[in-house]
C-alpha cells in the first residue's frame, strides 16, 4: 500500500465522498509545482467544490474514471485529513486522543524531573495515575 493521500475530483459535488482540502486547512502540498500542474491540466482549483482528499487506506473509494493524482502529506497533514473524513462519532473521539496526547507528550521528561526534584515516586504515581513501572522507567531515562 502506497503512503500517499489521493487528491482527485468528483463530478458530483455534493457527493460525500472525502474530504474538500479547504476543510482540511492550509496543506502545503497543494502549493507544489506538480499539484498545481495537475490543478490546470483538470481546468480545477484548490477551491474547486469538486476537489477531494482521501487517506492511502480509503484508496479503494475513488470513483472508477475520476481524475487523481497521489498526493504524499506530512503525518500531521495525513491525520488531518483522517480526522476530516471519519464519522462524527469517531471524530468527537478522535479529538479527546489529540488532547491526550498533546497532553501525555512529554510526560516521561516530567516525570524524570519529579524525580530529579525530590518528589518520591509513590507520590508521582498517585498525582498522575501512571502506573509504578512508568515511573520507574523514566527515572532509568
Amino acid at each position: 500500500m502506497t503512503d500517499d493521500a489521493y487528491l482527485f475530483l468528483l463530478d458530483d459535488a455534493s457527493a460525500p465522498l472525502g474530504v474538500a482540502p479547504a476543510a482540511v486547512g492550509d496543506l502545503p502540498s497543494l502549493e507544489t509545482p506538480a499539484v498545481r500542474a495537475w490543478l490546470t491540466a483538470q481546468g480545477s482549483t484548490v477551491t474547486s467544490p469538486h476537489l477531494r482528499l482521501l487517506p492511502p487506506e480509503e484508496r479503494a473509494a475513488v470513483p472508477d474514471g475520476a481524475e487523481r493524482l497521489p498526493l504524499r502529506l506530512s503525518d500531521e497533514e495525513l491525520n488531518l485529513v483522517r480526522h476530516r473524513t471519519a464519522p462524527e462519532s469517531h471524530a468527537r473521539v478522535e479529538e479527546e486522543l489529540l488532547t491526550y496526547r498533546d497532553c501525555a507528550d512529554g510526560r516521561d521528561g516530567l516525570i524524570g524531573r519529579a524525580l530529579a526534584a525530590g518528589v518520591p515516586p509513590h507520590r508521582i504515581v498517585e498525582l498522575t495515575g501512571v502506573d509504578p513501572a512508568t515511573v520507574t522507567a523514566a527515572a532509568g531515562r
